[in-house]
């Protein structure tokens, strides 16, 4: 019966790989959304051992000298992992002032009740207290300046306070018509009322998916310290990196895997049925 988790492996990985791609392809209009990918264990041992080994035996040769299977009849499928496409998504154009895309590697910060988070959906509002918020209604966050030369626990260390969270909220209850740079200075008619936080990193696949395009950086030494490359677009918004057509595509080739397998499992069973049968009648 230990036969049968080989194929049985196989399913569960094209189960889960179905799971992932429907996903991506629900959140195929959604702004800022990044698609996942699976990566497997199995490989192929001709990938490793190359065809130059020939290995014919001198001998009377039988069936199992010439299909040498390496062990991959006892071998399983795994799920190496699931990784996020940080690849960069279309700018679509809305007029809306408070509507801004990132052109670049980088995030937005923001404060939600689990802490800061970060994110590339850039469809923001102001609320009742005149904060700039998210779609989610979480504020956004003002950029922190580091005085030049200095790391935060040197700043600690002289006494100095560093602002929390909560402190770099985006006023906006100024007058005045909103322009937003590509630097994410914001200004109200000529008065700039803030600078917009946008955080780089140094390994993009450091960052965990929370849901509602929000992402946690568990390390704050993956956060790069310097300015970065990106910039912002006031008036566009990033749309996902889902390319629905592909992904349904991919969905199609996943449900057929999955229905070759079960009929290897199905004619695996009728196998063992017809042994149990025959056995009984000695």
């Amino acid at each position: 019966m230990k036969d049968l988790w080989v194929s049985i492996s196989g399913a569960l990985a094209q189960q889960k790989k179905v799971e992932t791609i429907a996903n991506n392809v629900a959140n195929a209009n959604t702004p800022g959304f990044k698609k996942d990918d699976l990566a497997f264990k199995e490989e192929l041992a001709v990938l490793n051992r190359g065809y130059t080994d020939i290995d014919l035996p001198n001998k009377e040769w039988a069936p199992e000298d010439f299909y040498r299977s390496y062990g991959a009849e006892n071998s399983h499928v795994g799920i190496q992992g699931t990784y996020t496409n940080h690849k960069q998504g279309q700018l679509r154009p809305t007029k809306n002032p408070l509507d801004l895309a990132l052109n670049g590697p980088g995030f937005f910060e923001v404060l939600t009740p689990g802490g800061v988070r970060f994110t590339r959906r850039g469809t923001f509002t102001i609320n009742n207290d005149g904060k700039l918020v998210t779609d989610q209604g979480h504020p956004v966050l003002t950029k922190f300046q580091m005085p030049q030369g200095l790391k935060l626990k040197e700043l600690a260390a002289q006494g100095s306070k560093i602002p929390q969270p909560n402190e770099r909220l985006v006023d906006m209850n100024a007058k005045g018509q909103i322009t937003v740079n590509n630097f994410g200075e914001v200004f109200r008619g000529d008065q700039q009322i803030a600078e917009l936080s946008v955080v780089e990193f140094k390994d993009l696949h450091a960052l965990r998916k929370e849901g509602s395009s929000y992402y946690i950086n568990a390390n704050i030494g993956n956060m790069k310290g310097e300015t970065g490359n990106t910039t912002v677009q006031q008036g566009y918004v990033e749309q996902s990196n889902v390319n629905a057509i592909q992904e349904m595509s991919e969905l199609i080739r996943a449900h057929r895997h999955f229905e070759s397998i079960q009929r290897v499992i199905k004619a695996y069973d009728n196998v063992v049925g017809r042994e149990v049968n025959d056995i009984a009648k000695f």
